[in-house]
């Protein structure tokens, strides 16, 4: 198990029904995997870029794909822009993969030529990552924290878990930067709705 693989999971099974391709939680797992990519060795942070080890294969086949996408001239990529652009559609990656290998299915609809609803099946996967939240594992929690992810039944985030119980400066580095980013994507959103608003009201005449 990984990381966003436990994200993607987690996203799924404490918030049922929610869109799973919010620009949220692409780019925190965009996040995860650079956090399992430096648990790995596979990259080291040089300030806020991203410099490649030795490359080696990794056994997950997004976190391999993530780790051959890296940026192997200096000077290297920014922790900032690897997440916009590893985290471009990736939660609709990851939950492809998913269904793949059988954690989850589809709720068949009863409407023909439309897919159902991803469900997750009873699975080792599913335990792993149910455990990782349960006992509010500090990574974990606040990538989820990040992308916006709370439990329906308690409305509980978990927010309570802060950064200092991160010990890795370069671990909560890259944190700090997923919280940025989903800062910023919110703030572009918030500017497009009101342009769009202002546009809607010039051809109401208002």
């Amino acid at each position: 198990m990984t990381t966003p693989r436990d994200l993607m999971i987690i996203a799924m099974d404490v918030a049922p029904g929610r869109p799973t391709g919010r620009g949220e939680l692409s780019l925190a797992l965009a996040g995860a995997e650079l956090i399992d990519l430096l648990a790995a060795g596979a990259v080291s942070l040089d300030g806020d870029r991203i410099v490649p080890g030795h490359r080696t294969t990794i056994a997950d086949h997004l976190l391999d794909q993530a780790a051959a996408s890296l940026d192997r001239e200096a000077p290297y990529e920014s922790v900032d822009d690897w997440l916009w652009r590893r985290g471009r559609d990736l939660a609709s990656a990851y939950l492809a993969v998913l269904e793949a290998e059988g954690v989850l299915t589809r709720r068949r609809r009863w409407m023909p030529l439309r897919s159902g609803e991803p469900v997750l099946v009873e699975s080792g996967d599913r335990r792993a990552a149910g455990d990782r939240w349960a006992w509010k594992e500090p990574v974990l929690v606040l990538l989820a924290t990040a992308a916006g992810i709370r439990d329906e039944e308690t409305g509980d985030t978990l927010e309570g878990v802060e950064a200092p119980d991160v010990v890795d400066d370069t671990v909560a580095a890259v944190l700090a930067a997923v919280h940025d980013a989903v800062t910023e994507l919110e703030a572009e959103r918030q500017r497009r709705a009101i342009e769009q608003a202002a546009f809607d009201n010039v051809w109401r005449g208002d």
